[in-house]
């Protein structure tokens, strides 16, 4: 598999590529506003990359503030976001250790990012997840939700997810936690085959991308995961 802390400190545009091709049929903002209308809210985003689900919700939400564990990947969401918007602000911050008070947002949001615990730490991801957890609600206000993303399987129509750990994760969020979820389906649309070939090599490995190319996979399946829970 590719080194996906290389990419996140060193290929960042190449990956804001990638995903800009998936949900191609816009199904997360709807989805998103199912969970908790955004309108007007002050929002605390983890893990935020290249911006894709803060400039997904800025045009909405009173204010954004989002954190991400590198500068190299919050350079391309600043790129995005400037002369269009000023209720955004992004900073460097670990998940576990955010740099804000109490209690000052509406919703605090995770896209595809605490999943990175049980292939980065594989003896402590549960002590790392309750932490970033402990992070989501301490910066809600009553009444504020917390909502989390992440895949259940590229490549599938069905929900499969990608590994025995992130299945273990996502009980763990259900049965621990209390979490409440729901799936959508956020399926990549390529420019083309050769694009689709090489992104796919790029980010998740040989195997896939050689199955891309095989079957002439212009539009390849995603189904995501949606966890929420209100405090």
């Amino acid at each position: 598999m590719p080194d996906h802390k290389e990419i996140y400190n060193r290929q960042a545009r190449k990956y804001d590529l990638l995903v800009s091709r998936e949900d191609y049929q816009k199904n997360i903002f709807p989805a998103l506003n199912q969970v908790r209308p955004l309108d007007g809210l002050d929002v605390i985003e983890f893990g935020a990359g290249t911006g894709r689900l803060t400039c997904m919700i800025a045009p909405v939400v009173k204010t954004v503030l989002a954190f991400d564990a590198s500068q190299h990947m919050l350079d391309v969401a600043i790129a995005k976001l400037k002369d269009r918007l000023q209720n955004w602000t992004v900073a460097v911050a670990d998940n576990r250790n955010l740099p804000v008070v109490d209690r000052i947002a509406d919703v605090s949001i995770a896209g595809w990012t605490f999943g990175y615990f049980p292939s980065w730490h594989a003896e402590t991801w549960r002590d790392g997840i309750r932490q970033a957890l402990a992070q989501m609600t301490r910066v809600l206000r009553p009444g504020g939700t917390a909502i989390i993303l992440e895949t259940l399987g590229t490549g599938w129509e069905k929900p499969h997810p990608p590994t025995d750990a992130l299945a273990a994760y996502y009980t763990f969020l259900e049965e621990e936690h209390g979490f409440s979820s729901t799936l959508i389906r956020t399926d990549y649309r390529f420019d083309s085959l050769s694009e689709a070939e090489e992104l796919t090599r790029f980010f998740f490995g040989g195997v896939l991308a050689d199955r891309v190319a095989r079957e002439g996979l212009v539009i390849l399946p995603e189904c995501t995961g949606i966890w929420w829970l209100t405090i």
